[in-house]
């Protein structure tokens, strides 16, 4: 709104002028208010779905299988997660929450407990009077350390000033969760073992309860979609820092997705982008989305026009159109021939295999030199050969009957044969696209034990989260312990110096 002004001493143009800015200020209030609303109505519908599916039909079955199980937790953690966001939208929505949460049972007394004391920085009341203890609040919160439970007792002790009546307390830190029980280290093993170990929220139940602590799927389940909402910023800011890099890799594999009601998966695709192994910065972003289509990576690369290794998936080819310089990838076409030269009895394929073996041997030697010394040699060493294999592919192709497996082979690299050779002109440009191709892997593990994405919601958040913990293992650290302390800081932390969580800047805490 522009700042308020005595209307009496306006001019008749001023008064136009001010009376512009008012309506101007006014349209983008109600175009703010109308689109918080419609995202408010839209959540509230999304979660009213996520309700019908989680009882509807509970009270009918009389077995659940694992499968069940699992889409049940996802409906869950979707559940506290489009909370977390209506909170934000809405803040009486908190109180509302408040009320109809059921009461929390207490930590089981059998556990060893540490007394963690929180007493202010100074017991000298502002006017000069001694204070005196009066009391103390205690919370307790359960932590987790690799095989065994313990309960934080936190104790804020109360201080009084007899002269001015005043009372004193330290604050409560800020948490990811506010008011609950979980320790940011038991959070971060709930989403390593969810998301790096694979283990569903079913499976952590039945480990925790052998250790003597109940732990119902549904608050673990609260606890992964809260922290999800939580740790989405980090993941965006990781995008952006991915996004200011010349070279990037890009690949995608598909993952099952079983939207609440369905009784079928259909094909979803995790897209996967990440820094080159000699770039200043290491990370990987992951981006769920419900299809293969071309639409999914040029969103995700908007307006970065930079060098994109990748295979010949046609999905890219847009953004190809719109300034993005296609890199190709020697193992796609090396591959080619190999599944020729397994069947045996193709010469063609063997010879291709040498000359391509010693494109790589040039890059085993040149791996940790800088860039321009890289371009230099492959410049030198490498570029001759691959012109020498183009002139033997064009010769061996022309004698080859079209659609025969030789042929076909053959026409892959030729026909890519410019993005193949534009490695050789940049010394940050890898030859080929097996980074990426390592940092998807994970996912084709993880889909073996959790079988399907319970909804695009679910995906999304197991993206950020696997985003996190990757970018983590790619800079040498433990995840476990960088979750945990970025779920500790991430609350108290301004959204302008949330770069210092992210895991290529991030350095472990000192002990004092």
């Amino acid at each position: 709104m522009p700042a308020a002004v005595d209307i009496n001493q306006l001019s008749e143009s001023q008064l136009r002028d001010y009376a512009a800015q008012l309506q101007a200020s006014l349209g983008e209030r109600d175009a703010t208010i109308q689109r918080l609303t419609v995202e408010k109505d839209h959540l509230t519908h999304e979660i009213a779905i996520l309700r019908r599916h989680r009882f509807g039909k509970r009270s009918e079955i009389k077995g659940r299988s694992p499968q069940q199980s699992l889409l049940d937790d996802l409906v869950e953690e979707d559940i506290a997660a489009i909370e977390t966001e209506l909170e934000k939208l809405d803040e009486p929505l908190i109180e509302a929450r408040q009320r109809s949460k059921p009461r929390r049972q207490s930590l089981p007394p059998q556990l060893p407990r540490t007394e963690i004391r929180h007493d202010p920085e100074s017991t000298t009341c502002a006017c000069g009077c001694k204070l005196t203890r009066i009391g103390e609040d205690v919370s307790e919160k359960l932590d987790y350390a690799p095989g065994q439970f313990s309960v934080e007792r936190h104790i804020r002790s109360k201080w009084a000033c007899k002269t001015c009546e005043t009372i004193l307390q330290a604050p409560v830190a800020p948490h990811v969760i506010d008011k609950g029980i979980p320790t940011t280290n038991l959070l971060a093993q709930v989403l390593i073992s969810k998301y790096a170990d694979h283990l569903p929220l079913y499976r952590q139940e039945q480990i925790y309860a052998r250790a003597g602590v109940d732990l119902p799927r549904s608050t673990l389940a609260d606890w992964v979609g809260r922290c999800g909402v939580e740790l989405t910023p980090l993941v965006e800011r990781l995008q952006a820092c991915l996004l200011g890099h010349a070279v990037l890799h890009a690949d995608e594999t598909p993952v099952p997705m079983l939207s609440p009601g369905k009784k079928k998966t259909h094909r979803a695709y995790i897209w996967a982008y990440a820094t080159t192994r000699s770039a200043p910065i290491q990370g990987v972003v992951y981006d769920f989305q419900p299809s293969r289509s071309g639409k999914a990576s040029r969103d995700f690369l908007a307006a970065w026009q930079g060098k994109l290794v990748c295979d010949d998936y046609q999905g890219y080819k847009a953004g190809f159109a719109n300034g993005i310089t296609e890199v190709g990838c020697w193992a796609h076409a090396r591959r080619k021939f190999f599944e020729l030269s397994e069947r045996g009895d193709s010469p063609i394929a063997d010879r291709a295999l040498q000359m391509i073996g010693l494109l790589y041997d040039v890059e085993r030697d040149i791996g940790e030199k800088p860039p321009d010394e890289r371009q230099r040699i492959r410049e030198s060493k490498s570029r001759p050969i691959a012109e020498q294999l183009r002139e033997w592919l064009v010769q061996q192709r022309a004698g080859l009957t079209a659609g025969t497996r030789t042929a076909k082979a053959i026409d892959y690299s030729l026909k890519r044969w410019n993005a193949l050779a534009r490695y050789l002109d940049d010394g940050d440009v890898p030859i080929d696209n097996n980074w990426i191709e390592n940092q998807i892997r994970p996912w084709a593990l993880g889909r073996k034990n959790w079988l399907f994405a319970g909804s695009q919601r679910s995906g999304q958040r197991a993206a950020s989260v696997m985003s996190l913990i990757q970018s983590a293992k790619i800079n040498g650290l433990d995840p476990q312990a960088y979750l945990r302390d970025v779920l500790e800081r991430l609350p108290a932390t301004k959204y302008s110096e949330i770069d210092r969580l992210l895991p290529h800047n991030w350095s472990p805490p000192v002990k004092v």
